[in-house]
């Protein structure tokens, strides 16, 4: 037995005891992304063009500071407020229903202002004709917030204000004399001094009490106002004039703020994506457990108590790192135990040729590990690139699922190296002559393969030609809003609604080309409406007409603007190209160039092929889809690394045989492992397609499609390109 036995018990009986530790209770440890628990993401653009140039240099920490203090206030639990990028900061508020509030709160600049109104009737004539005097401001009294144009009048105001909201103490809802609702103010002492001062030497005259640029109020001074108080009035609600208290309290944003995305997920939808995934994930797994002992025998029964073992480990690195289970990482978890069988595959192959070849229980395990580590290795560094450059690129959710998969990596290598590893010695102790049998569907096979590889090219071609040509004729219809910018909103009715009256009274409300899809599974009276513009709350007030104001709910919202969807689609391409760049180059160090290169050939074939199939389909390109298209491009060049070690190996012992014919043997050798690895995978993915529900059918779709096609590159693009390369 290996001298070090003792001690590797001891690390796989920490890290699963560490693993259960920081992930048991499950519900204290890792926290639900918004996509599973509801609520709502914004990511505001600090303008900081609009600042003095000596105060922009701390502008948006400043911005994130005002803005938590602004949502602590509101009651949010757990939000998570933090700077991106120079002047961006993202905000995510779980739990919260009320989109329009929340953005109200948040985005309120606040910025208040005291300045005293002109009561000269020679300026205000000039004013009136259009000619502002110098030191003065010439803005609309906007008495009515219901009817603002026709109801308001013109003030001329002084430019430079008497009193602003630095000064401010306190801010708090009240109710005048009339039960109408108002914002109770208190100022500092320098504050209150300045407003005695004011007021005394102004009784008669109108103070305008500006918010933002705009008056709410105008009244007369009638007498002095000794105490530092003063009010806002202005038509508000009860719940108006609370969040105006609150930002108030908060302070003013040092520069204004513009939403440059939204994305929101109502409760409902939470819940159903939750039972949704686990219930796929359940299936998904459970199918994968039971293959594993049926085909393997008791090396399958090894298998699955590694797996299972991974799956504890992946929760509690998930836990260790307070990381957000969101809903493409809860697939790419689901997804991971698939690619994780790779390594048992891998093992148990190399186990039954070697004690094809006599040798004892204990020799053949030492041999099999042996001899599959380099592939192991290998192939799940290659994922690892693709994962960690989905992190750097991706954004919220894929970021997600680009932690969930790296730890399902790692994780991964450490139960199928070293856990099943530490069983396998502990049962050949106790049983010198251990039984290996295992099933075996794919004998020993001689099929040539490479004969065939012109008439593979030319399918290869053709197939993606038409893709291809599908995908440009379908224009701009192949992307999600997260590409072309605009809205998207998830509508559920509860009753039924003609897609025909919902487009009508959308054209009537002047959305006008509104895509509608209806969505969800048939019986359900759901809607995705999707605009090229911001309209969110125009399509709002047509639900409302069209079904009733309770009759309907906002399922999920996503608001992307122009300059965000630009930079997705940047980080897209730069993910693909960087991730094609990054395997390349280990490939080329741990092979050749040729060998390097076929299988980029090999990864660009399989991502155009499925994204011809994708775009056929009729479906549309988002965030997930791209997270799948590098997650195939991993896998595939995952199958292809195991033929080419294998190709590798028999270099070294076929020494009097043709290149080609290595290679063709090769991929006889291995095809037993490429079609099973892929098939557990496709196992687990079709678990997630079948019952993951529709918020991740595309991104099932696109793996489903990616892993079916990846078996065929590896062997009629990948092996067939190095044959050809290297005849000449």
């Amino acid at each position: 037995m290996d001298k070090h036995y003792k001690w590797k018990v001891l690390l796989v009986i920490g890290a699963i005891a560490f693993s259960i530790w920081k992930f048991y209770p499950p519900q204290e440890k890792i926290n639900l992304g918004l996509d599973l628990q509801g609520g709502m993401q914004l990511v505001l653009r600090v303008e900081t063009e609009k600042m003095p140039k000596e105060a922009r240099e701390d502008a948006t920490e400043r911005v994130v500071e005002i803005i938590r203090n602004r949502i602590d206030a509101f009651g949010v639990a757990e939000p998570v407020i933090s700077k991106q990028g120079r002047d961006q900061v993202v905000i995510q508020l779980p739990g919260v229903a009320d989109r329009n509030r929340a953005k109200e709160v948040i985005g309120k600049t606040a910025h208040l202002e005291f300045k005293l109104v002109s009561d000269n009737p020679e300026l205000l004539k000039e004013a009136d004709a259009g000619k502002v005097p110098k030191g003065y401001e010439y803005k609309a009294l906007e008495s009515d917030r219901e009817a603002r144009a026709a109801s308001s009048r013109f003030l001329l105001v002084e430019e430079k204000p008497i009193l602003t909201g630095d000064h401010l103490t306190d801010a708090s809802m009240s109710f005048d004399q009339y039960g109408q609702p108002i914002v109770q103010l208190q100022f500092d002492k320098d504050g209150a001094r300045i407003f005695d001062r004011t007021t005394f030497q102004n009784i008669g005259k109108q103070l305008t009490i500006i918010l933002d640029g705009k008056i709410h109020s105008a009244p007369v001074i009638r007498d002095r106002i000794p105490n530092g108080k003063a009010q806002i009035s202005g038509n508000f609600s009860a719940e108006e004039a609370g969040d105006l208290a609150l930002v108030l309290r908060a302070g003013a944003l040092p520069a204004p703020v513009t939403v440059i995305e939204e994305r929101s997920v109502g409760a409902s939808l939470g819940r159903d994506s939750i039972e949704s995934s686990i219930r796929a994930g359940l299936i998904g797994t459970l199918m994968v457990f039971i293959f594993m002992p049926v085909y393997y025998l008791l090396s399958g029964v090894v298998a699955s108590i590694g797996l299972a073992v991974y799956v504890v480990l992946v929760m509690g690195g998930l836990g260790a790192l307070g990381a957000t289970l969101t809903l493409p990482g809860m697939a790419g978890f689901i997804l991971s135990i698939g690619m994780a069988v790779d390594a048992n595959v891998l093992i148990n192959e190399r186990i039954r040729e070697e004690v094809r070849t006599g040798k004892t229980a204990r020799a053949a395990i030492s041999a099999g590990y042996h001899r599959a580590f380099s592939a192991i290795f290998d192939s799940n560094v290659t994922t690892l690139i693709t994962a960690v450059l989905l992190f750097v690129f991706g954004t919220g959710p894929v970021q997600g699922f680009a932690v969930t998969l790296s730890l399902g990596i790692l994780a991964s290598m450490f139960s199928a190296i070293l856990v099943t590893r530490v069983m396998f010695d502990f049962l050949s102790q106790r049983n010198p002559n251990l039984n290996l049998r295992m099933f075996q569907a794919f004998k020993s096979t001689n099929i040539p393969f490479l004969k065939g590889r012109v008439l593979a090219y030319g399918f290869s071609v053709l197939t993606i030609v038409i893709g291809i040509a599908g995908f440009f004729m379908r224009g701009q219809s192949n992307y999600g809003v997260e590409f072309t910018g605009g809205t998207t909103v998830q509508i559920g009715f509860k009753k039924n609604v003609e897609s025909g009256t919902l487009r009508e009274a959308l054209e009537k409300a002047g959305i006008h080309g509104a895509s509608i899809q209806h969505y969800g599974e048939a019986g359900e009276h759901e809607f995705v409406i999707k605009t090229p513009k911001i309209d969110t709350k125009k399509i709002e007030a047509v639900a409302e007409d069209v079904a009733g104001k309770d009759s309907f709910e906002i399922l999920r919202v996503d608001e992307i603007g122009a300059t965000v969807s630009e930079d997705l689609t940047q980080k897209a391409i730069k993910a693909v190209l960087w991730s094609a760049i990054g395997i390349l180059v280990y490939l080329a160090f741990r092979f050749e160039w040729k060998f390097a290169l076929a299988a980029v050939v090999a990864l660009f074939h399989d991502t155009l092929f499925t994204f011809g199939v994708y775009a056929l389909s009729g479906r549309e390109i988002n965030l997930p889809t791209v997270a799948a298209i590098l997650t195939i491009m991993g896998f595939s060049v995952n199958d292809t690394i195991v033929t080419f070690d294998r190709v590798r190996d028999n270099l070294k012992i076929m020494k009097k045989v043709t290149f080609q014919k290595i290679v063709e043997t090769s991929i006889n050798q291995t095809l037993s492992r490429t079609i099973l690895t892929s098939l557990t995978a496709l196992l687990s993915t079709a678990g997630l397609f079948f019952f993951g529900g529709s918020a991740i059918n595309d991104f099932a779709f696109t793996m489903l499609v990616g892993f079916g096609i990846g078996i065929y590159s590896t062997i009629f693009v990948a092996t067939a390109l190095v044959v050809d390369w290297k005849a000449h």
